[in-house]
């Protein structure tokens, strides 16, 4: 049965006597209204070490003054159920007042990794990601932490900070799973209405059509922008916010592609803003 934890002490005690008896700790940090993709990663750390842990937490810091903080799903009972369903060891599901007693005075800053693309749009958003993961590292200090590649920017800016910081702590990323359809499993897509769910498929079809041109030859980047993004105007009704190609994990922008890249997207529904990304290498 999961143990669900609330207090940071009782957390650090717990991995204290982890870390002692020199156990292998696995860590997935989530904001909870946990999906397949979330599992996955879970079973994932399940399988590589000796303690699974994970934590839901809605953090306010990665919330921009326009956002769905208020309207973020929450449901303890039904994620706690799923996460003991394939035998997670803890759940540290700690209160907004115990992780933050009073307003940070210190704040981690992202820097240039987190000024393009999802930093661009959402200014101040990694900035409370790095925040927050860096306090978790040191309550939980994991020894393999999971992170999704749906957030590849994340996961990009995450291992940067971990090398930045010194973290002894191996980043594991995990490969976005999907719909049967290609639809990126995303809390928010219980947002899109039956509509815009049938039009959301097009969104990994429009990556899919860059990658297929990309195999063929293609290296102008804004050629391939501009062919997807038709492709979604004839496909969707969602407002494209950005489709973008960059170097992985640089993420320095390419006019003309060579090495690894990361192709982007977010789209705009009525009640729901979606993200997906490819990543091709050079091999």
């Amino acid at each position: 049965m999961s143990k669900l934890i609330t207090a940071i002490s009782e957390m650090e005690q717990l991995t204290k006597t982890w870390y002692e008896r020199g156990l292998d700790i696995g860590f997935v940090p989530t904001m909870g209204a946990l999906h397949e993709g979330h599992l996955t990663m879970m079973k994932q750390s399940i399988a590589a070490n000796d303690i699974t842990v994970i934590s839901i937490f809605v953090n306010p810091l990665q919330f921009g003054p326009d956002e769905d903080f208020d309207a973020y799903p929450r449901n303890i009972e039904q994620d706690s159920a799923k996460a003991e369903s394939i035998g997670v060891d803890y759940i540290f599901y700690p209160s907004v007042e115990e992780m933050y007693p009073s307003e940070p005075m210190i704040q981690v800053r992202a820097g240039r990794l987190a000024s393009v693309l999802e930093g661009a749009q959402r200014p101040g958003h990694f900035d409370g990601v790095v925040t927050v993961v860096n306090k978790l590292f040191n309550i939980v200090r994991p020894t393999r932490a999971y992170f999704g590649k749906k957030d590849a920017q994340q996961l990009a800016i995450i291992e940067q900070m971990v090398k930045d910081f010194n973290h002894s702590i191996k980043i594991v990323g995990v490969d976005i799973v999907r719909e049967a359809d290609g639809l990126a499993r995303s809390s928010r897509n219980i947002y899109l209405t039956k509509e815009e769910r049938k039009q959301a498929v097009h969104l990994y079809q429009s990556l899919e059509l860059v990658h297929q041109h990309y195999i063929e030859g293609e290296r102008d980047s804004a050629k391939l922008i501009d062919l997807a993004c038709a492709y979604l105007q004839a496909h969707t009704d969602g407002e494209i916010e950005t489709f973008a190609i960059y170097s992985y994990p640089e993420l320095v922008e390419q006019q003309t592609i060579s090495g690894d890249i990361f192709v982007s997207l977010a789209v705009k529904f009525s009640k729901a803003r979606l993200i997906d990304n490819i990543i091709l290498t050079n091999k």
